[in-house]
């Protein structure tokens, strides 16, 4: 049916773990249903444009671009600089909060009772002394 290089088959094999590990994610909940969808049509696409190399330059032609290596140069800059860009904003969602978060701690912790310091480093004095001997 298809004569393939060990190149291919490698490339095959490691898409076919990423399409289990997206499976996986999905069926414990761990991705979202379009997250899982959108990752394995990515598989399968990247499956089928490594058994049938032609299709990426028939593409490429039908888009006036020079060779199907050049389209999926183009397609994985543009996916990469995506992703790049969809950390980048959940990077800074996570900043936002955690600094809240930390505020919100700070303003509870001032309202609480002061503690007495000196209580507490005597306790830690004989504490250690108590493990000396």
């Amino acid at each position: 049916m298809f004569n393939l290089t060990p190149f291919q088959i490698i490339v095959l094999l490691v898409l076919a773990l990423l399409l289990a590990g997206v499976i996986a994610a999905a069926v414990t909940r761990r991705s979202s249903r379009r997250e899982s969808l959108f990752w394995g049509a990515l598989c399968v696409l990247a499956a089928v444009a490594t058994v049938r190399p032609s299709l990426t330059t028939d593409v490429a032609a039908m888009l006036k671009i020079g060779r199907g290596a050049d389209l999926v140069f183009y397609v994985a800059v543009v996916m990469m600089m995506i992703g790049f860009w969809m950390t980048y904003m959940r990077l800074r969602h996570l900043r936002r909060e955690l600094t809240s978060l930390v505020r919100h701690i700070a303003i509870l912790e001032a309202h609480e009772e002061p503690r007495d310091e000196s209580k507490d480093s005597r306790r830690r004095d004989s504490n250690s002394s108590d493990r000396m001997t």
